[in-house]
C-alpha cells in the first residue's frame, strides 16, 4: 500500500479510536462489554461456528469489542490484529475492565503470518474491513496463512453492490461509485465525523477506500487455496450506511425503507483450508 494512503488512515483511525472508545451514542456498546454480554450482529451470532476450545485470529479488530466477543462466546484464545496503535491500546484497555484474556497485536494485516503465526482454528474479520486495503490477494494469502489445516475462515461486511451508491439530494440513493478501484487510485474522502453519531470532530480527516467487487474478494480466496463454504447476502447493515435507512428488524441493524428498490446491503462468507 501507498505510504501516504496508509498513514493517513491511520492518522484518522487512531483518531477515531479514542472516540468510538468513549461510545458516547452507545454505538459500540462497550457497557455491555464489560458486562460480558457478546456485541457481534445477529448475522455473525446465527453464521459463525461453534467457538468453543478454539484459537481465533480477529483481523482488523479496532478497539476489541467483537475480538472480546468471540472470547466471551467461548473461545479459548482470541488475538486481535489492527494497524492503529491508538485502537489497540483501547482494546487492551476493555480487556482489562472486562476482566478477559486476550491479546492484541499491531501492525498490517499482509504481515499476519509474521505477526501472528500459523496455527489459529479460526480467522474472523468483520465490518468495515477490506475497503482499507488495497492488495486481496496478500489479504487472502494472510488469511490462508494464520490458518492451521481444517481451520475455518469467516467474514461479514458491507456487499459490493452498495458501495456503488450514495445519498442522493431527493433524499433516496443513487450510484455514484466504479464497482473496482485499482491500487493506485483509491476513492479519498474528507469526512469530518465519524459514523457513530457523535458531533466531535476529527482533524485528520481525509482517508482513502478501495472498491472491491465479489468476484475478486471470492477469487482472492480461492487463489490463497482456501475453500468456499457459503456465500449468504442480507438486506440488513450494522449502521445507517444511507440517510434514509429504518431500524432493521434485529437489533441495531439498519435496512432500506419499505418500498424501496430491495439491494443486498451486506454479506457474509464461510471458508475453511484443506
Amino acid at each position: 500500500m501507498d505510504r501516504s494512503h496508509a498513514d493517513a488512515n491511520r492518522a484518522n483511525w487512531d483518531e477515531r479510536a479514542d472516540i468510538h472508545y468513549r461510545d458516547e451514542t452507545g454505538f459500540y456498546r462497550i457497557d455491555d462489554v464489560v458486562a460480558g454480554r457478546p456485541v457481534l450482529t445477529a448475522i455473525e451470532r446465527r453464521e459463525l461456528p461453534a467457538l468453543d476450545g478454539k484459537s481465533v485470529a480477529h483481523f482488523q479488530c479496532h478497539i476489541g469489542t467483537d475480538t472480546l466477543s468471540v472470547k466471551l462466546l467461548g473461545a479459548a484464545s482470541v488475538t486481535g490484529l489492527d494497524f492503529s496503535g491508538r485502537a489497540l491500546i483501547r482494546a487492551r484497555d476493555l480487556a482489562r475492565r472486562a476482566g478477559l484474556e486476550a491479546r492484541f497485536v499491531e501492525g498490517s494485516v499482509y504481515d499476519a503470518v509474521a505477526l501472528l503465526g500459523e496455527s489459529y482454528d479460526l480467522v474472523f474479520t468483520s465490518w468495515g474491513t477490506i475497503t482499507w486495503l488495497d492488495d486481496l490477494r496478500a489479504w487472502a494469502s494472510a488469511v490462508a496463512g494464520v490458518l492451521r489445516p481444517g481451520g475455518q475462515f469467516y467474514f461479514a461486511d458491507s456487499h459490493p453492490v452498495a458501495h456503488l451508491f450514495e445519498d442522493a439530494p431527493d433524499g433516496g440513493i443513487e450510484l455514484h461509485f466504479d464497482y473496482r478501484a485499482a491500487r493506485g487510485a483509491p476513492v479519498s474522502n474528507d469526512v469530518e465525523v465519524t459514523y457513530t453519531g457523535s458531533p466531535e470532530k476529527l482533524r485528520n480527516i481525509r482517508t482513502y477506500e478501495w472498491q472491491h467487487s465479489l468476484g475478486d474478494v471470492l477469487n482472492a480466496l480461492v487463489g490463497a487455496g482456501l475453500v468456499i463454504d457459503f456465500v449468504h447476502e442480507h438486506d440488513e447493515i450494522p449502521w445507517m450506511m444511507f440517510s434514509n435507512m429504518v431500524p432493521g428488524r434485529d437489533k441495531g441493524m439498519f435496512r432500506l425503507p419499505d418500498g424501496h428498490v430491495r439491494l443486498p446491503m451486506a454479506w457474509s462468507i464461510m471458508a475453511h483450508k484443506p
